[in-house]
């Protein structure tokens, strides 16, 4: 379970800030974060990912409050129980498709590189299409194909909790529903929480639940700095 409560972040460069009071999302939920650009969602993902440290308030998944963890702490956590899907897809140009897929194995000690998750990598790349392309370089890949195999390094360690930042956004109608079926399939093996961001109104009614953002935030009118923030 995610549970935050009266959580605040803001930029110490720029008048943007989060102000979040009360969000509950249950184990196994399918949850989409919906508002327009530039109203926080990408900044949401990244606190409850840990990757951005909030200013105050408690953001607990299971029983762990993110907010009290230092940040070797958070990135460890990160590691062995979210999955994360990045819209800028954060791939390694000098590693084919397979080694990207099993990068998590690489960066801690106590994440172990076995067989089964090895098969479970070639598994996944054939689940999203892109079987046979396991030793194939990324600088070969299309967007799209890009998009897939950071797809499927965010679902490899089987997490407990999934964050999508609009991961069908370089994908055609087909695949888009394709990748989302598997997002979902996926999370529900595992009794994972997905939630996800998209501005592809067709997927919603695949969601249990559509938080429309404004709603339970409050914040400036003003977006990130670079103009980044979704």
């Amino acid at each position: 379970m995610i549970s935050i409560s009266q959580l605040q972040f803001a930029y110490s460069d720029g008048p943007f800030s989060l102000q979040i009071p009360h969000l509950v999302v249950e184990d196994r939920e399918s949850v989409v974060i919906a508002g327009p650009s530039g109203s926080g969602k990408t900044t949401l993902l990244n606190l409850i990912a840990g990757i951005l440290p909030a200013a105050s308030g408690s953001l607990k998944i299971d029983s762990t409050d993110i907010t009290s963890l230092s940040d070797a702490e958070r990135r460890l956590f990160r590691l062995r129980h979210l999955g994360l899907v990045f819209q800028d897809f954060q791939l390694l140009e000098y590693l084919d498709v397979l080694d990207n897929v099993l990068l998590p194995c690489r960066i801690h000690p106590q994440v172990m590189l076995t067989r089964d998750l090895r098969e479970r990598a070639k598994s996944l790349l054939d689940a999203v299409g892109l079987e046979g392309f396991a030793r194939r370089p990324i600088g070969r890949l299309s967007q799209g194909e890009r998009q897939r195999v950071a797809l499927c390094r965010a679902l490899l360690l089987s997490p407990r909790v999934v964050l999508a930042d609009e991961p069908t956004g370089n994908l055609d109608p087909g695949n888009s529903v394709r990748m989302v079926e598997l997002l979902m399939s996926e999370s529900q093996r595992a009794g994972a929480i997905l939630m996800m961001v998209t501005h592809d109104h067709s997927l919603l009614p695949r969601f249990n639940r559509v938080i429309p953002f404004e709603l339970f935030l409050k914040r400036s009118p003003v977006a990130a700095p670079g103009g980044t923030e979704e």
